[in-house]
């Protein structure tokens, strides 16, 4: 998609053009000055170019939009006035009036942009739709320098393998506390013979037993661990695994492969570089 416009309805286009690009839709924004000495040999037939204008009028625009067709490209406009010179000129209109402007005097374009702004946004969310457009094809336009390449990769690349924190069922509770300590990753996990995962117990959990005066030592970790916990797979994505820390307010997450077997855990500071991101300025 090429967008284009002039002044305020140009500054829309930009960030109507950056919304689609980032949501799967290739797009560019074009001047219709800068078109009109050269620029359009951009344009390929397949194009499809959104001329914005309020008024419907505006000269620099509809100055390209002939060229702009001879071309092959199909023109939609997004106007305020169904029956303007632009509108004429198109092959598709979308009309988006509004009573009036925000501004005292009636003049600077205020209610009238945040209106084409709308419905660009609402056109890339229905081409999002239209292509399927999922999370994971979103992350691929974002890297966003190391939180997003993270997030992209799988989670056995970031899992801890050697060392776990890991106890058999059975162990006494003592033990466990103490493995758990030693470990220094929040949860201690719980396996059969065979290695499969069998429970997990967490700081929270010794935190709470604790406060209820219900924490035994001497008993078996069977007792008290948690049975059937949240787990994630070796090929889930840093993003998935994420969202079920974030969805169920942990931050250490057992991963199993075949057999339900232990094959690593992960923490949120892995998923976030362990110190390495900053979010704000320093």
């Amino acid at each position: 998609m090429v967008i284009t416009g002039v002044g305020k309805s140009g500054l829309v286009g930009r960030k109507i053009a950056a919304t689609l690009s980032s949501t799967g839709t290739p797009a560019f924004f074009l001047h219709p000055v800068e078109g009109a000495h050269g620029d359009m040999g951009m344009i390929r037939d397949e194009d499809v170019v959104l001329a914005i204008s309020n008024s419907g009028n505006t000269d620099e625009v509809n100055a390209i939009l002939p060229t702009l067709k001879s071309l092959g490209a199909t023109i939609v406009c997004l106007v305020g006035k169904q029956g303007s010179r632009m509108a004429e000129l198109s092959d598709i209109v979308i009309e988006a009036r509004v009573p009036r402007e925000a501004c005292p005097m009636g003049l600077a374009p205020t209610a009238s942009t945040t209106a084409h702004l709308a419905v660009g946004d609402a056109l890339a969310v229905s081409l999002m739709e239209h292509k399927s457009f999922k999370e994971s094809d979103f992350q691929r336009f974002h890297p966003g320098g190391s939180l997003g390449q993270r997030l992209l990769m799988c989670v056995d690349s970031l899992m801890h393998t050697d060392a776990m924190p890991v106890v058999g069922v059975g162990v006494g509770v003592d033990d466990a506390v103490r493995v758990l300590n030693e470990g220094r990753m929040g949860l201690v996990a719980v396996v059969d013979t065979e290695g499969r995962l069998a429970g997990v117990l967490s700081d929270g959990d010794v935190r709470r037993l604790f406060c209820a005066g219900t924490l035994q030592q001497a008993v078996s970790i069977d007792e008290i661990m948690t049975r059937d916990p949240k787990r994630v797979r070796p090929g889930d994505s840093a993003a998935e695994v994420l969202d079920i820390m974030e969805l169920n307010q942990i931050t250490v997450l057992p991963v199993v492969g075949e057999n339900e077997r232990l094959a690593g855990l992960v923490h949120l500071h892995d998923l976030l570089g362990k110190g390495q991101l900053r979010f704000a300025n320093p």
